[in-house]
């Protein structure tokens, strides 16, 4: 057990500053999020608005999680839960992949199975790594919730879904990691099950059945399929369900046993899934660095680009069936009345649905940008760096694959709401809309490459976890800065609120000026430092 726990104190040294950026801004969100909940919903009767608004407009409940009550504990597990269970399950399924495939692909791997450490105990030292970073991430938690006054037996089990949701999602990703040929394949595994498994506890909140006062839903079957419906079914400070959690376990459990099954029956730098061999002689326009980045990004590039699509004709489609939701209750009917006063409710729900797309398309302008740095890790680009290419060439080929990958899924987006559109009476407004908060959205998700290159050339070990965090906490001021209580001009400091939007008179520019500078910026200082920086190796 010795060399188990030099391993594992291996890994706590690696990933000490990730897990600081990742547990303290999962904490940290709690502790704002209750603070914001009960500033700006600090009344009974405004809480109980707000559940009918979201009863009236299902969509709403794609991106929120299960109603069980307007308590403001209860509030604030519906508003923050989904979105503390997937930063959960973010820094666990990367944690996976990096201390197995990952190290792997690295050759860091093979040297350890040569030592009494054997092949069983990095896998078994990277499983207790993970599960601690979990436990203590539940742990803050929970403590923010009873700092918050809230009741400590619903603080500890919004902890407790939040750690198992974290083990289960450790567990995929080193399955992924067996079963995948590189550490990019399992992350982008990983991920896509992440992401299928959020969209289906949504979709089943937004096909739930709601109680008569409209302050409660009952989940349907899709909510069943998810790790994240599991969580969200233990209702903390409502029902206090532990059943749930004992799924979870089963599942975490089960995920963590067929890793080890999978590792046992394969050899080191060998997958179940074969890597594709390509063609004997490659065609001459894939002669450049720039042809190279882009053929290696555009498979995780395909579901991206998907993902912008179906977003985008949900974006113009569901505001019809919000209003017709409203035709057949009448207190839902009110409720639509009241939010339309403040706004065309369609156009409303098509930015809030872009505003998404632009969190999607700097999600695939960064997954594209980081690989230059995994190529300088694993040592491939300095072979690139052997040849005529210069430093400075060699990140901008990334950097422009990169921002063709964001605004690739934001035209996605228009595609997807010319279709949606069609359903409706308004099809030529509704694209303009869409039209109009895509290319708003488009300098916001530029920002994040650009962003994403600044920390590559200072401080290129934190690469990949800075610039998923800088996403992560410009989503979360963007999409929840009012609810946190922030001033306007706070919610706007992120690129999404800030990014121009359609009104009834043409376009509010909101923040682009600033966008812009930001954006060229940190593009013109990464690649000046680039000239003059020395390749960093991995760690």
């Amino acid at each position: 057990m010795s060399i188990v726990r030099d391993l594992w104190r291996q890994r706590l040294r690696r990933d000490a500053v990730q897990l600081i950026l990742w547990i303290g801004g999962t904490a940290a969100l709690a502790a704002s999020g209750f603070a914001g909940v009960v500033t700006s919903y600090g009344g009974e009767q405004e809480r109980v608005a707000l559940l009918a608004t979201v009863m009236a407009n299902p969509v709403i409940l794609l991106f929120r999680g299960l109603p069980s009550g307007a308590g403001e504990s209860q509030m604030v597990v519906f508003l923050l839960l989904p979105w503390l269970l997937l930063l959960a399950a973010l820094m666990s399924s990367f944690l996976a992949v990096r201390h197995t495939r990952g190290d792997e692909d690295d050759g860091r791997l093979e040297l350890l199975s040569a030592t009494p450490a054997g092949r069983r105990m990095p896998l078994l030292a990277t499983v207790l790594h993970g599960a601690g970073a979990n436990i203590a991430l539940g742990a803050l938690v929970a403590a923010a919730f009873v700092a918050n006054s809230a009741a400590v037996v619903g603080s500890a089990l919004v902890g407790a879904s939040c750690a198992f949701v974290g083990i289960v999602f450790l567990g995929v990703g080193l399955v992924a990691a067996q079963l995948m040929p590189t550490a990019r394949g399992a992350n982008a595994v990983a991920v896509w099950i992440l992401v299928v498994t959020f969209v289906l506890a949504g979709i089943g909140n937004a096909l739930g059945t709601p109680n008569s006062d409209l302050t409660r839903m009952q989940s349907s079957w899709p909510t069943w399929l998810s790790p994240f419906g599991w969580a969200e079914n233990v209702r903390a400070f409502d029902a206090d369900a532990a059943g749930p959690l004992a799924l979870l376990a089963v599942a975490a459990a089960a995920s963590l046993i067929a890793a080890a099954v999978l590792q046992s029956r394969r050899d080191i730098g060998a997958s179940f899934v074969a890597e594709p061999t390509g063609r004997a002689r490659a065609r001459a326009e894939f002669g450049s660095n720039f042809a190279l980045v882009a053929r290696q990004s555009s498979a995780s590039l395909v579901g991206w680009v998907v993902a912008g699509l179906l977003a985008g004709a949900l974006a113009t489609s569901l505001g019809a069936v919000a209003n017709q939701i409203g035709g057949q209750n009448p207190a839902v009917a009110d409720v639509l009345d009241n939010l339309a006063g403040h706004g065309d409710l369609e156009r409303g729900i098509v930015v809030v649905f872009f505003v998404m797309l632009g969190i999607l398309a700097a999600c695939a302008g960064v997954q594209t940008a980081v690989r230059a740095r995994q190529d300088e890790a694993r040592g491939t680009a300095e072979s690139v760096l052997a040849t005529s290419i210069s430093r400075v060439r060699w990140l901008t080929d990334y950097l422009v694959a990169a921002a063709a990958a964001a605004a690739l899924v934001l035209i996605a987006g228009i595609a997807g709401a010319a279709v949606g559109a069609l359903m409706t009476d308004d099809t030529d407004t509704l694209v303009r809309d869409a039209a109009i908060a895509a290319l708003g959205q488009l300098p916001a998700a530029w920002v994040f490459v650009g962003l994403t290159a600044l920390v590559f050339v200072l401080a290129p070990r934190l690469t990949i976890a800075a610039s998923w965090l800088l996403v992560v906490v410009a989503a979360m001021i963007g999409l929840f800065g009012p609810l946190f209580g922030l001033a306007q001009a706070a919610t706007e400091a992120s690129p999404f609120a800030a990014a121009p939007t359609p009104t009834a008179d043409g376009v509010d520019v909101g923040g682009l000026w600033w966008t812009v500078i930001v954006l060229v910026a940190s593009v013109a200082a990464s690649l000046g430092v680039m000239q003059r920086r020395e390749l960093a190796p991995a760690g």
